[in-house]
């Protein structure tokens, strides 16, 4: 016996130019045959679009993400889809998760083993403040070890919290300037992790 179809029995004419957008050009001079901006708007661009995560999950939080990276929220529409687990090879770490004291050397040496630039999105209640573990084995946020680019709360968040984080670090990533990270100010934040 054949199932039922219970899906799209009526289908519907979709209206596919009012849903599609394209992202829009940075500013600059326009004239016949060329285009014209700054070098680092051109690389912000890029880098904003093609974002590489490298999830870093203790707990709760990793199952949130993992219903972002699923079907229905769809996080490879921002340009995330390549999910690594090498540090290497990544931009953006995303600590989900209770992180105990014991685990704090591996996060930090997570985040040195990055390449420059490197930005992080801290997920969750635990990642961001510790919780409600309030106690001596575990680290109230991960910002005492690395600085942290985005908080996104919640316990644990909702995959839209996550998608809102996201595109909140894309915002950073895409304003950034190239030479941002040789700045004497951005050398100090490092120096006060600890990190040369």
């Amino acid at each position: 016996m054949a199932r039922p179809v219970r899906f799209n029995i009526h289908p519907r004419e979709t209206d596919l130019p009012g849903h599609i957008s394209m992202v829009g050009a940075p500013e600059g001079y326009t004239g016949d045959g060329f285009f014209t901006t700054r070098l680092s708007d051109v690389v912000g661009l890029a880098r904003k679009n093609s974002i590489w995560p490298l999830p870093f999950a203790t707990s709760c939080c990793g199952i949130e993400f993992m219903a972002t990276m699923g079907a229905h929220y769809d996080l490879a529409r921002f340009g995330s889809e390549r999910v690594a687990f090498t540090p290497r090879q990544c931009d953006l770490l995303m600590v989900m998760g209770t992180i105990a004291k014991k685990m704090a050397p591996v996060l930090k040496q997570v985040y040195l083993q990055m390449a420059e630039p490197r930005w992080v999105l801290a997920m969750g209640a635990c990642a961001s403040s510790g919780g409600i573990f309030d106690t001596y084995s575990v680290l109230q946020g991960i910002d005492q070890i690395i600085p942290v680019d985005v908080y996104v709360p919640g316990c644990p968040p909702r995959p839209e919290a996550v998608l809102d984080g996201i595109m909140n670090v894309q915002k950073l990533v895409g304003k950034e300037s190239i030479r941002r990270r040789n700045s004497e100010r951005y050398r100090e934040l490092m120096l006060s992790y600890g990190i040369q």
